[in-house]
């Protein structure tokens, strides 16, 4: 018995429209499921989740977002910048819930990061300096 062409084509399609789904099962069961990055506010470049637009009202009145995106800190430290602007720059108080979500999202979104500084050159590899009188 003879199959006309396009059924073998189709047939052929068919099979391999199946392995390719097994492929794709198989990698996605294979794979970690990373969490999804949050989008990115284009105008102040902070994370859209949480509470980022409380945080957008009561700090960018007074400094660029940037300055927040490119600090890191614990809870801790990000309350002990909050009071330092409190003390040193005239910031407002805070009622307790807002501070706490100010808190909570700046600690969730810009927590510490491992440090990107490279270690200091040893001395000995250090060339000599001709201008110091200890050579």
């Amino acid at each position: 018995m003879r199959l006309p062409l396009l059924t073998v084509l189709g047939l052929a399609l068919l099979a391999a429209c199946a392995e390719k789904d097994k492929a794709v099962e198989h990698a996605e069961s294979a794979a970690p499921i990373a969490a999804a990055e949050p989008a990115i506010d284009p105008v102040t470049g902070l994370k859209m989740t949480g509470d980022w637009e409380v945080v957008r009202g009561n700090c960018t009145a007074c400094h660029s977002a940037m300055l927040i995106t490119q600090q890191r800190g614990t809870a801790e430290q990000w309350l002990a910048m909050i009071r330092w602007m409190q003390k040193k720059q005239n910031l407002w108080q805070f009622d307790p819930g807002t501070e706490g979500r100010i808190i909570a999202y700046l600690a969730e979104n810009y927590p510490p990061a491992a440090a990107s500084r490279r270690a200091a050159i040893p001395q000995d590899l250090m060339p000599a300096n001709s201008y110091s009188t200890n050579n």
